[in-house]
């Protein structure tokens, strides 16, 4: 169930997916992507899903701020497909900081409501109504599908680095993120402002 919501194509992923074609702070990114999801994980199932789910407020104030996130996020990708001779796989190009990296990593880990709504509420509901003798091989289990794929999404991507080589595959990949960025940050606007 896990590994099933967090395959899916987002924000997060995104970013992991860059990094890791580029080679800056893989294991870092990697690593702290997989604590949030576990810690999120763990509190979702030890209480906080059914928290979340009756102040509404929060929700709506969530996913504002992510809906700005993805907005600016997306533009600056479509800005970097604009100019193809400035991306790099690995080695050369600017580079980001670790701090810079592992903010950006915060940013769409912890503005995304979408993280929320899988991670505790969905998951973390799931385990919830397990057996309490049961609930800690839950969260493990969950956990670890969250480290497997983090760390196989951006050690992987180096074997499609000779793809990326290439200037105009970075264009395709940035002005993806940027249209997949805008088109989350429309549907949690309108989730915003529609909830209920």
């Amino acid at each position: 169930m896990s590994l099933g919501l967090i395959i899916a194509i987002g924000a997060q992923n995104a970013f992991v997916l860059r990094q890791g074609l580029r080679r800056e702070h893989i294991g870092s990114i990697a690593l702290f992507c997989a604590l949030a999801d576990a810690l999120l994980i763990t509190a979702g199932v030890l209480g906080m899903a059914q928290a979340l789910g009756e102040r509404e407020w929060l929700a709506r104030l969530m996913a504002l701020a992510g809906t700005a996130f993805l907005a600016v996020y997306g533009w600056q990708a479509l800005q970097r497909a604009r100019q193809p001779e400035t991306m790099t796989v690995a080695g050369t190009g600017e580079a980001i900081s670790l701090a810079k990296a592992l903010s950006q990593a915060a940013a769409f880990t912890l503005l995304n409501p979408h993280v929320y709504l899988d991670t505790v509420l969905l998951v973390g509901t799931a385990g919830a109504q397990q057996h309490p003798e049961l609930q800690a091989w839950f969260i493990a289990g969950a956990c670890s599908a969250s480290f497997i794929w983090f760390g196989a999404l951006g050690y992987g991507a180096r074997w499609l680095a000779p793809w990326f080589a290439q200037p105009k595959s970075w264009q395709l990949l940035d002005g993806l993120i940027g249209i997949i960025m805008w088109v989350l940050a429309t549907l949690l606007v309108q989730h915003a402002i529609t909830a209920n």
